[in-house]
């Protein structure tokens, strides 16, 4: 996408150069039409899928006006997952969403963020039927809970399981192993 600060001329001609951006540039300008401007933060383009940031209280409504939007057609929910970054103090949590519209060829990412202490997000399953298996993984692994699911249990791990086994706050390796060198593994 064409840096905001760069002359219309300058942001039409890079468009023309490159359709995907051009593509980018009008998903975002309708974007921010339904919903304004100050409903997204942190627009990206990475490898050229639009990417933006927006509030857990927004994240429901947004969806759900894109679902139906007659001009975009984001009508299909590609995946949704957790993350976690434990170094983003009240910002440790988030969900990602991929919305891909089959007719028009357009692909949006969302993301919204928040604390570990309230891992609470509103549910998709009453807009798609795939977010159900989607969400109860995200809880499975993450521990996020959907408020509103039909049925919010672990999906792959056991339900006695008091951790949720993708947050970053356990080893990658056992540092005790000694059957391990570097000589062996290239460390």
């Amino acid at each position: 996408m064409a840096e905001s600060n760069e002359s219309p001329a300058a942001q039409e001609l890079a468009a023309e150069l490159d359709p995907t951006a051009a593509a980018n540039a009008r998903l975002l300008a309708r974007l921010q039409e339904l919903f304004g401007a100050d409903a997204f933060t942190d627009v990206e383009e990475p490898y050229g899928l639009l990417t933006v940031t927006t509030t857990r209280e927004r994240i429901h409504e947004i969806i759900d006006v894109l679902h139906g939007e007659e001009q975009l057609q984001l009508n299909f929910l590609t995946t949704m997952c957790g993350m976690h970054w434990p170094e983003q103090e009240g910002r440790e949590l988030g969900m990602v969403y991929h919305l891909h519209s089959l007719t028009q060829n357009l692909r949006l990412r969302l993301k919204i963020f928040f604390p570990i202490a309230d891992p609470v997000v509103p549910t998709l399953t009453d807009i798609y039927a795939t977010a159900n298996w989607m969400e109860r993984e995200a809880y499975d692994f993450f521990g996020i809970i959907f408020t509103g699911h039909p049925n919010l249990i672990r999906i792959l791990n056991v339900e006695d399981m008091d951790y949720h086994p993708m947050r970053r706050e356990y080893p990658l390796e056992d540092g005790t192993r000694e059957d391990k060198t570097d000589l062996f593994f290239g460390r």
